[in-house]
C-alpha cells in the first residue's frame, strides 16, 4: 500500500510541476498575444514496438486500412484514447492553446494491424511511409518546427536506428533552422543519434504509461518555448550497459520506482530541466538497445552532463535489484498458486503470462485445463485461423463448441488445444478498435471462459471485458497476455488482491531469460547481468 501512495504521490508531483509550468506558459502567450511571430509546425506520427524475435515480419499493407494513414485533422484528432491519454493528444491540445502556431497533420500510418507488437518492419514498408511523409512535408511546407510521434522500440531491417533516421530525413526536408521535438515510450532502444538531427526529446516516465498525455503536453510547451527563443535544448545522453526483460521493469515499486523518482527530483530542484529515462527493449534484436537516459537544459551542457552522470551512475549501482528485484512463476507453479488464492479467499486473482509476444501461446491454458482450475476468465487466445473458420460457419451464441485453438505459429506458441463446451459471446471489437473483426469467446469446465481475438490484445484493466458482453465480476479469477499494463486496472486501484507473473519453462520471446534468445545484432555479453567483465564507466 505504502508503494501504491508513493507512486500516486510522486505522478502528483510532476503533474503539479507541469501545471506550474503550463500557468506560466500560458500568461506568457496571453502576454504576447498576436504580437508573437506566426509559427507552423508539423505534426506527423510512426509508432511501433518491434518484437524481432516473432516469425512474420510487418509489411506495408499492416499500416493500410481504413483511417490508416491519416493526414490533417484526422491525425490531429486522433481516438479518443489518443485525445485522453497519447502523447500526440497531450501535444495537439497545447499548442493549440498558444497564440498563432498552426498545426498540420502530415500523412503518417497508424498502428499495425497485428497488434501491439509485432516482428520485424520490411524495409520497403519503412521507406514508403517515411518517403511519404516528407513528400507531404515538402508539399505543405514551410514549417518552423516538426512534432514526431514515435516508440523508440522500432526495428526495420537493413535500417539501424530507425527512429534517428526519420528525424534525419525530417531535417534535411524542413531545413536547418527549424527546430524538432519527439515524445517516446520509455521502452525505447534509443542513443545519442536521435539528437544529432532532432532537438528535443520526451519519454513516458511510468511503467504502466500513465504519463504519455503529459509528457506530450511538455513537448508542445517545451517546442514553441524554443521556437520563440525562451529555451535553448542542450542535451546529454548516457548508456549504462544494462538490460532487462520488460516484465521486470515496473516503476511501481523499487528499485525502479526510484530511479523515476530521482529523475523527478532533478527536474523539481533545477528549473527547466528534463530527465528521459529509456528503460529498454530487450526483444528488439537492434544495435541500440538497452538502457538509455538523457538529459536537457536550458542552455546548461555542465548540468545536463552533471545529471546524465549522476542518472547512469545511480542505475549501475543498482544493476542487481533491477534485475533480480520481481519475482517470475512457471505457468505450472502459478495455476497452483491461483488455486490456493480460491481456497484462501484472496481472488480475484490474475495470472499475467507476460512472455507470450504473440497471442497465440497456449501454455497458459493448457494448465488452466490440466490442473481444473475453476471461474477463470481467459483473455486472449490470438487465433486468426479459428476466427475465420467460425466465421464462416456462422458462429452464433449457445453453439456446441469443439476445436483445437492456439498454438500453430511456432514452437513459442506450444501446441494447439482442444477446448470443448459452449459459444458464450460473439461480438466484434474489444475497447476502440474499428474494423470488422470477430470475437468469440466459449464457456468451459468449471465456469472457464476462453475469448479467441484474431491478435493480439494486451488486458489492461478488466472492465474491458463488458465491451465484448462477459461480466468480469463472474470469475474468481483472469489468465491474461500481459506484462505490467494491466497493474492500471488490476493492481494500482485494489481490484486483484493475488498477482502472479508466469512464462513457460522454456525461454521464449518475452522471456526473463535474455541467454536463451538467439541475438545476431545485439551482444548480449556487453550487458549486465550477461557479460562476465562489464562496467561503468567503461574500464
Amino acid at each position: 500500500m505504502f508503494q501504491r501512495f508513493t507512486a500516486v504521490l510522486a505522478l502528483g508531483a510532476v503533474a503539479l510541476l507541469s501545471s506550474l509550468q503550463a500557468q506560466a506558459a500560458t500568461a506568457s502567450s496571453a502576454k504576447s498575444g498576436s504580437a508573437q511571430k506566426p509559427l507552423r509546425i508539423a505534426v506527423m506520427r510512426f509508432e511501433h514496438e518491434t518484437v524481432t524475435f516473432l516469425p512474420f515480419d510487418t509489411v506495408k499493407d499492416d499500416f493500410i486500412y481504413e483511417g490508416s494513414p491519416a493526414r490533417g485533422d484526422a491525425l490531429l484528432e486522433g481516438s479518443s484514447y489518443d485525445k485522453s491519454r497519447s502523447s500526440i493528444g497531450g501535444f495537439v491540445k497545447v499548442a493549440r492553446e498558444h497564440a498563432n502556431v498552426e498545426l498540420v497533420g502530415i500523412e503518417s500510418p497508424l498502428g499495425s494491424k497485428k497488434g501491439t507488437g509485432s516482428g520485424w518492419i520490411t524495409k520497403e514498408a519503412f521507406d514508403y511511409f517515411v518517403d511519404n511523409m516528407i513528400k507531404d512535408i515538402k508539399a505543405q511546407g514551410p514549417f518552423d518546427g516538426a512534432y514526431l510521434s514515435l516508440h523508440g522500440a522500432m526495428g526495420v531491417r537493413d535500417v539501424a536506428k530507425p527512429e534517428a533516421v526519420i528525424a534525419r530525413r525530417v531535417r534535411e526536408a524542413i531545413g536547418p533552422k527549424a527546430m524538432i521535438v519527439g515524445t517516446f515510450d520509455p521502452h525505447g532502444n534509443e542513443d545519442e543519434d536521435f539528437l544529432k538531427y532532432a532537438n528535443l526529446a520526451f519519454t513516458i516516465k511510468y511503467y504502466p504509461h500513465y504519463d504519455g498525455y503529459l509528457q506530450g503536453e511538455r513537448a508542445a510547451r517545451t517546442l514553441i518555448r524554443a521556437l520563440r527563443g525562451d529555451y535553448k535544448p542542450t542535451t546529454a545522453t548516457r548508456k549504462p550497459p544494462i538490460i532487462t526483460a520488460s516484465v521486470l521493469q515496473w516503476t511501481g515499486a523499487s528499485p525502479w520506482m526510484d530511479l523515476v523518482q530521482r529523475a523527478l527530483v532533478w527536474e523539481a530542484r533545477s528549473p527547466d530541466v528534463y530527465v528521459n529515462f529509456y528503460y529498454g527493449f530487450a526483444f528488439a534484436d537492434v544495435v541500440d538497445a538497452g538502457m538509455t537516459f538523457q538529459v536537457m537544459t536550458n542552455g546548461d551542457p555542465e548540468l545536463a552532463n552533471k545529471i546524465a552522470d549522476d542518472m547512469a551512475s545511480t542505475a549501475w549501482r543498482l544493476r542487481k535489484e533491477l534485475v533480480s528485484g520481481t519475482k517470475v512463476y512457471s505457468h505450472t507453479e502459478g495455476v497452483k498458486l491461483a488455486k490456493e488464492a480460491i481456497k484462501s479467499g484472496k481472488t480475484p486473482f490474475v495470472l499475467a503470462d507476460h512472455s507470450d509476444r504473440s497471442g497465440a501461446a497456449t501454455w497458459l491454458l493448457k494448465q488452466v485445463i490440466d490442473q481444473k482450475l475453476s471461474g477463470t476468465l481467459i483473455g486472449t487466445i490470438a487465433d486468426p485461423e479459428a476466427i475465420e473458420t467460425l466465421r464462416k460457419q456462422g458462429v452464433k451464441v449457445g453453439d456446441k463448441f469443439d476445436m483445437m485453438i492456439g498454438g500453430r505459429l511456432d514452437e513459442s506458441a506450444g501446441d494447439p488445444v482442444r477446448v470443448v463446451g459452449t459459444v458464450n459471446t460473439v461480438s466484434g471489437p474489444a475497447g476502440d478498435a474499428k474494423g470488422a473483426q470477430l470475437w468469440v469467446s466459449v464457456k468451459f469446465g468449471d465456469g472457464n471462459v476462453v475469448v479467441i481475438s484474431p491478435n493480439l490484445f494486451q488486458v489492461r484493466w478488466p472492465e474491458v471485458f463488458n465491451d465484448i458482453g462477459i461480466n468480469p465480476a463472474d470469475f474468481k479469477g483472469f489468465a491474461i497476455k500481459s506484462r505490467v499494463h494491466f497493474r492500471r486496472g488490476f493492481y494500482d486501484n485494489g481490484y486483484a488482491p493475488t498477482i502472479l507473473l508466469v512464462e513457460p519453462d522454456q525461454p521464449f520471446l518475452g522471456t526473463v531469460r535474455l541467454e536463451g534468445l538467439k541475438y545476431q545484432h545485439l551482444k548480449l555479453d556487453k550487458f549486465y547481468p550477461y557479460g562476465k567483465n562489464v562496467s561503468y564507466p567503461a574500464k
